[in-house]
């Protein structure tokens, strides 16, 4: 039986992957195919690559058409490329009101305004396959000329850097999904930063330094946080990697809401956080900082298959991500507290 999240990468290949390259069908004009860990596909229109990729957004209750632009956007910016359009597909739950569409389409406006790209069409329903509102959504970008970056493509000795902090977008969910619940154990302003957390989702910029920077490689950590994000860089370049826990950049917001729900920041939804194998770390950190981005060298790519990560001084294997810890939140503590003080 599955657990809730994505499906393990050994299942996905034998089922999905597998299958899918045994079709017949291998089109000349098609140039990035699926892998596991590969953001995006492309398709050779001639001067220029167009990419796509497609995601759902079913972690969070709140501000789901905000999310689900941005989330897809960053997919095609880990590439290399630029977002152009998106379709959305909206599934409601029965006993959905007018207002409930409306704010969805609001949010989904509001990003792709920022971030420059049209909403091209897409499908709306209610129906009773779905107990809260559904948004999946496909992208489409263009490259400049033929050149895409592949998450696959991490060499041995690059460092591996991160942008911004781990747990970036479910802090953010969580913040806002369990607001009235956590503001009976921190406090409003912390919970309000925690919350606006969301403004930090997109990962245009970093991919534009990073590309100049040279970087071979960039991977958006969704699923699964920092720690699957980089995992899943190094096993679809078929190398290992080592991380540097203790140097990964966590918000004091996140801890705090990370340690009532008693789960791993590093294990958390990171949408937000760019994950970018290149050499010349320092140097890359720099070139972040110069335009306003936090960043960090948190690991080392290297030739062996070896996948670990330290921790005060200590090494662990670095599995492959499970089930992202926004679904293993547990708020029980809280709930136990608040009995007590009824």
């Amino acid at each position: 039986m599955f657990e809730i999240g994505k499906i393990p990468s050994k299942v996905l290949d034998e089922l999905v992957m597998r299958t899918v390259r045994g079709g017949q069908t291998k089109r000349d004009d098609v140039v990035l195919r699926p892998e596991i860990g590969e953001d995006c596909s492309a398709i050779d229109v001639g001067g220029e690559l167009c990419v796509f990729s497609t995601d759902p957004i079913t972690g969070a209750a709140q501000n789901i058409g905000y999310l689900a632009v941005q989330i897809n956007c960053n997919d095609i910016f880990s590439s290399g490329a630029e977002p152009v359009g998106i379709l959305l597909t909206i599934l409601l739950p029965p006993g959905s009101e007018q207002e409930d569409l409306q704010e969805i389409m609001a949010g989904a406006v509001r990003a792709a305004d920022e971030l420059d790209i049209e909403i091209l069409g897409g499908h709306t329903e209610v129906t009773a396959a779905v107990c809260q509102p559904l948004i999946s959504a496909t992208v489409f970008g263009k490259s400049h000329g033929k050149t895409i970056l592949r998450t696959g493509a991490a060499q041995a000795g690059q460092d591996v850097v991160m942008t911004k902090w781990a747990g970036l977008e479910g802090t953010a969910i969580l913040a806002k999904d369990y607001e009235a619940l956590l503001l009976q154990v921190m406090p409003q302003k912390p919970l309000t930063e925690a919350q606006e957390m969301s403004r930090f989702l997109s990962v245009g910029e970093e991919s534009r330094v990073a590309l100049a920077h040279g970087a071979s490689a960039m991977h958006d950590a969704t699923e699964g946080g920092v720690l699957g994000a980089i995992w899943e860089m190094a096993a679809c370049s078929g190398r290992g990697v080592t991380v540097f826990a203790d140097d990964i950049p966590i918000r004091e917001e996140t801890k705090t809401i990370c340690e009532i729900g008693r789960i791993d920041p590093l294990r958390l939804i990171s949408s937000g956080v760019m994950v970018i194998a290149t050499y010349d770390g320092e140097g890359l950190v720099k070139a972040l900082e110069a335009s306003g981005i936090h960043g960090a060298v948190v690991g080392k790519i290297t030739e062996n298959s070896d996948r670990i990560y330290m921790r005060e001084e200590k090494r662990f294997l670095l599995e492959e991500p499970g089930s992202d810890a926004l679904y293993q939140v547990d708020f029980s503590a809280v709930e136990k507290m608040r009995k007590k003080e009824k």
